[in-house]
């Protein structure tokens, strides 16, 4: 399916899996992506390998074991590739897959867009914190 074609219930009764099913698999991953860390991780991915400290650094404000555990969920679900090399001290570095870098190209394509209506975004707040301060 075409990610514009909107979605309507003939639509639906062809695709295998319905985000919308709360016992439906691609609930979790899409938690998995969508999340601030997979988002930002994956983002992060797209511009190339790195390794876990670089990634760290590159996902500002992420902790160690948040890393750790939103690159082991995208691992499972096929979007990184772990490497591990037999060095000494170990070398590890993570990539996107197939997959994953089809993944990123879409999620990057919603925060360049977000970037880009920052101005709005901001706009909208404050004249939201406007009206509801003056009530």
């Amino acid at each position: 399916m075409d990610i514009t074609q909107e979605r309507t219930p003939e639509r639906d009764q062809d695709l295998a899996f319905d985000v919308f099913a709360k016992a439906c698999p691609s609930r979790g991953t899409l938690e998995h992506i969508t999340g601030r860390w997979g988002a930002l991780t994956l983002g992060a991915l797209h511009e190339g390998s790195l390794r876990f400290n670089e990634l760290r650094r590159r996902v500002d404000g992420v902790s160690e074991k948040m890393l750790s555990q939103t690159l082991h969920a995208l691992e499972r679900d096929g979007l990184v590739h772990r490497e591990a090399q037999p060095t000494n001290p170990p070398r590890v570095d993570y990539e996107l897959t197939p997959l994953g870098h089809e993944m990123a190209t879409r999620l990057l394509g919603l925060i360049h867009f977000l970037e880009g209506r920052m101005d709005d975004v901001l706009d909208a707040r404050r004249r939201y914190d406007e009206t509801r301060g003056a009530l």
